[in-house]
């Protein structure tokens, strides 16, 4: 039997499992045993755990907190308003879109590690919301929009289906003329890079019109792992470029030294930073946001000039209307009718000419 099957077989998510690899503080203990909610992850992920220290940034990803049950600034119904799925066109359950020519295709709901700040929390992790992924609803949806050009493969984590089921998604997409890009959003390469294994990458490679791209999501240097850039350079060599979209996580990535550690190590494991999104509002992740200049300031002190550009992600809220950028201008410092101050990391100062239509 492959490792990853092996993997997801044995998934960490019950209390005796979880304390072969760490000691359970009180507070973990009590919240494992006595929230109703969806949890777990892989033995290799929690073997990543600070095993003595409750902060761990691994541990406070995967197991259930009580602060889960505040809820001042997420909303009800969260995934209904921000994928559109009340208002406007009728669409199958496993469609959602903000864009006129881009879609996300859902197609599961379960995931290899149940993050505790997922945006689709409703829908994986507290399963308030039940959808339908039909997957030949949704291919027959697609084929009927002739607009549609690019299509995000999500779920739940797509890369837990079965080597048979991602081929017929992916042929099946690649018939469609009008499909130009396939993408997925998968935390595999993070939790589970066993998944990528080399019947997964003779599915994904080969030269062909219709690329496919994967976004993972890392958010601490404690998650990478030669592992990972094993994963990811198989990747690679398939020809599947990978990138990075991280959560602004309160505690676990707010500030500078994680930050660019992060970035840096990304990059050494040839994983390009694509995004930095701030907490979505979800309900019961109110104990993961940080104010949202944060990420702003993170880049500007932690990236920009410290480290090589190839680090810098976009930061940006994702929305109903789609994703917004959230970063200021912090290096143009002042403006007159002949010229531009602009100001470096430093806070040192050039000029540049004002060019007029």
């Amino acid at each position: 039997m492959q490792e990853w099957i092996t993997q997801l077989q044995n998934i960490v998510n019950n209390v005796d499992k979880l304390k072969k690899y760490i000691n359970l503080s009180p507070q973990e203990e009590e919240a494992v045993t006595s929230m109703k909610t969806k949890w777990g992850t892989t033995p290799y992920f929690a073997s990543l755990m600070d095993s003595d220290d409750p902060d761990c940034p691994i541990r406070k990803q995967v197991i259930p907190n009580r602060l889960e049950q505040q809820n001042c600034y997420g909303l009800q119904d969260y995934l209904i308003f921000k994928e559109n799925r009340a208002v406007g066109e009728k669409r199958p359950d496993c469609i959602a879109r903000q864009y006129y020519d881009r879609i996300a295709f859902t197609v599961t709901d379960i995931c290899a590690n149940y993050c505790r700040h997922c945006f689709r929390k409703e829908l994986v992790v507290d399963q308030e919301l039940s959808l339908r992924f039909d997957l030949n609803e949704g291919l027959d949806w697609i084929r009927e929009h002739t607009e549609i050009r690019d299509v995000l493969i999500t779920g739940g984590d797509p890369f837990i289906l079965s080597d048979e089921k991602l081929d017929r998604i992916i042929t099946e997409l690649r018939r469609i003329p009008h499909v130009q890009m396939i993408r997925f959003g998968t935390r595999i390469p993070i939790v589970l890079p066993q998944r990528i294994t080399p019947g997964l990458m003779e599915i994904l490679g080969d030269f062909h019109r219709v690329p496919i791209w994967i976004n993972t999501q890392c958010n601490h240097p404690k998650e990478i792992s030669d592992q990972t850039a094993e994963a990811v350079f198989n990747l690679l060599k398939c020809g599947v470029n990978v990138g990075n979209q991280a959560v602004l996580l309160k505690g676990i990535n707010d500030d500078v030294d994680t930050f660019r550690d992060l970035h840096q190590k990304l990059l050494s494991v040839r994983i390009r930073p694509y995004y930095l999104f701030y907490c979505e509002p979800a309900p019961g992740i109110d104990h993961f946001r940080t104010p949202v200049e944060r990420g702003a300031e993170l880049i500007r002190d932690a990236l920009r000039g410290h480290t090589t550009g190839l680090s810098q992600p976009m930061y940006v809220i994702a929305t109903n209307i789609g994703k917004i950028p959230l970063m200021p201008d912090y290096y143009i410092h002042d403006k007159n009718d002949k010229e531009y101050i602009l100001r470096n990391y430093k806070g040192q100062t050039t000029t540049l000419p004002v060019i007029k239509d």
